[in-house]
């Protein structure tokens, strides 16, 4: 098995509620390893880019408005079926519905203000992290830990 990556976005509704902290320590206590990090302001083109597929959804603008409220915090986390893990802590994506022990479910009470962008698959996340990140923001790095994460054969 080889390790993945993939995007993770803490949307500004977690940035406004002062949950930054507490959703990165979910995803490390899982044993993801951080190699990207930072805050950034999103603008109208880049995220017309990054939600090109909601385009001709009615909803569109208030979706790239509601990410403009303040920073987000862009995350590349690394790790074996690192896009499976971070969906299945995230949640679905209603927060209502979403089950407690999730992300979602713990955190959020809402369709769009869900607290985490997380890609959808290998293609998606390739393309996100090639979006926020420039390549000298991504960081190659061992973690002491992976014995203690993983089985040897697993990564």
């Amino acid at each position: 098995m080889a390790l993945e990556r993939t995007l993770v976005l803490l949307k500004p509704c977690t940035v406004q509620r002062a949950l930054i902290g507490e959703i990165i320590s979910i995803f490390e206590k899982k044993g993801l390893h951080i190699v990207g990090l930072k805050m950034m302001q999103l603008t109208d083109e880049l995220l017309s880019e990054h939600y090109a597929h909601l385009s001709e959804k009615p909803f569109f603008q208030r979706v790239k408005n509601a990410m403009m409220v303040c920073p987000v915090i862009a995350m590349c986390l690394e790790g074996v079926d690192a896009i499976e893990v971070v969906r299945t802590l995230a949640g679905p994506t209603n927060g209502r519905t979403a089950p407690a022990g999730t992300i979602r479910g713990n955190y959020s009470m809402s369709f769009q203000e869900n607290i985490v962008h997380a890609s959808d698959g290998p293609e998606t996340a390739a393309a996100e992290i090639k979006r926020f990140f420039k390549p000298e923001e991504l960081y190659e790095w061992t973690s002491n830990n992976m014995s203690a994460t993983y089985a040897c054969d697993e990564y």
